[in-house]
């Protein structure tokens, strides 16, 4: 509240010898030398007393009532180079105890003052339509207070001279909520903030910057992770910080896994296996940390693999209600471009405390348009099949086969169906980009090898079998 600059009218100006005297009882009007105040209203033994209107030279006046020549009590103060107006109890001619003020520049306050400024309890509505209530000092939000903004979000809290400032909640417009300790108007001291994508940090915080958070993906385990042909594998993440410890103040998250096979142009092969793709199926090959290309892989889950085919690409193509994220040029981006990799909700997982998993994984048949090519040697050749060392297209099972049905060869649809024996990459992208925890985490990948089924051994190189 904007104070008067004229001198006060608490204690009028007494004249000596005045040109006319003053009323002595009831009502009269007296201008006074100085000609800046003038007076009508109720007189009692010479001085102003109960009910009466004072005004001032600039516009400016007061209305209400007097004691002894003072102004208190309750009454109406209009200040003309301000354009504000008071309307409440005054001792001695100032605003104290509880008023309105009306702001000409908007809004208005209404509440406890102490001479002529905001101070106790009050409720203030600002020009932008801002409201506050509760404690003031020295005209400022000063103790416990809330606070509705113009944008609709909403503190409740400490405030010290006009800034948040010591424990307090927002909830924001958008859904998301932070509790904790505040230093300045910002997230500073201990806090957890909860945003409306699910994302969780609860930790340590600066200038309104989380301290403890994720910079990277780990996935967890040995550099080159080893599984036999068929069995189901599982990925076990960490969240970690760029010093790396695990960043266990952060949940929430939302992590999503794919998966690539070492890509290789005839007549150039890689170990055990390769595939050609057919012209109409071509992919631009991603390049991996491992020094080698890969093209994408098809990888489900038990909840995928229990489906029938048209059940499960029905699934696969289903909006998932976890967000989909940015798919740009992340490595699962790439894949979907292609065609051929879909990300069903089996295929995310939300981090918990900077932990996450993925259980039970398992590395399905080719897709379409992609040839699968096995080097044969003697332990899985037939006799007077291909020659020794030799490089051979492997047939694709039916529809029907692929239920459960035998080949005319003998061979089940079951053993066809699983990943062949060679070299592929997990792809672990980060699909959620909160704000507050200004970017999303890099691409995490793990070099995955698939064993020959039954043996428990890495399979032997193609190149050996040619020099046999």
């Amino acid at each position: 509240m904007a104070a008067s600059n004229e001198s006060s009218p608490a204690s009028l100006p007494q004249q000596r010898d005045p040109p006319g005297r003053p009323p002595r009882n009831g009502y009269g009007v007296y201008v006074y030398p100085n000609s800046f105040f003038r007076y009508e209203g109720e007189w009692k033994e010479g001085k102003i007393h109960g009910h009466g209107k004072l005004l001032f030279n600039d516009g400016s006046y007061y209305e209400g009532e007097f004691a002894d020549g003072e102004i208190t009590g309750l009454g109406c103060r209009y200040w003309a180079w301000s354009g504000n107006t008071y309307s409440g109890h005054f001792i001695l001619g100032e605003p104290q105890g509880h008023g309105v003020m009306k702001y000409k520049a908007g809004g208005h306050y209404e509440g406890e003052l102490s001479h002529g400024l905001r101070a106790g309890r009050g409720f203030l509505v600002d020009g932008e339509g801002q409201e506050y209530e509760g404690s003031f000092h020295d005209n400022r939000r000063h103790g416990r207070g809330q606070m509705l903004f113009k944008n609709g979000d909403k503190y409740d809290g400490d405030w010290v001279q006009d800034r948040r400032q010591g424990h307090g909640v927002l909830h924001c417009a958008d859904g998301s909520t932070y509790e904790g300790q505040w230093h300045s108007d910002a997230f500073s001291g201990l806090g957890s903030l909860a945003h409306l994508s699910g994302v969780t940090y609860c930790g340590l915080w600066i200038n309104g910057h989380p301290v403890e958070q994720a910079t990277r993906i780990v996935i967890l385990g040995p550099e080159v992770l080893e599984v036999a042909q068929g069995a189901p594998f599982t990925l076990r993440v960490q969240l970690q910080q760029a010093h790396g410890d695990l960043a266990k103040s952060e949940s929430g998250r939302v992590l999503r896994i794919s998966a690539g096979i070492r890509y290789v142009q005839l007549p150039t092969y890689s170990e055990v296996s390769f595939f050609k793709v057919d012209e109409d199926h071509q992919e631009t090959p991603m390049q991996t940390p491992f020094g080698f290309q890969c093209i994408s892989y098809p990888l489900s889950t038990p909840t995928l693999r229990g489906l029938e085919p048209k059940a499960a690409q029905e699934s696969a193509g289903d909006d998932s209600p976890l967000p989909e994220g940015d798919q740009g040029d992340t490595p699962s981006g790439l894949a979907a471009r292609g065609g051929q990799c879909h990300c069903p909700e089996d295929l995310r997982q939300r981090v918990e405390q900077g932990c996450a998993e993925f259980p039970d994984l398992l590395l399905g048949p080719p897709p379409p348009g992609r040839q699968p090519f096995l080097f044969l040697h003697s332990p899985h050749e037939k006799a007077g099949s291909k020659p020794r060392g030799s490089l051979c297209p492997l047939e694709m099972p039916t529809a029907q086969e692929a239920a459960g049905g035998s080949r005319p060869d003998g061979t089940t649809a079951e053993l066809v169906a699983d990943a062949y024996p060679g070299e592929y990459v997990m792809m672990i992208d980060d699909v959620t980009t909160p704000p507050f925890l200004g970017r999303t985490l890099p691409t995490a990948f793990k070099h995955l090898r698939v064993l020959a089924k039954g043996t428990g051994q890495k399979p032997q190189d193609p190149e050996e079998g040619v020099r046999s």
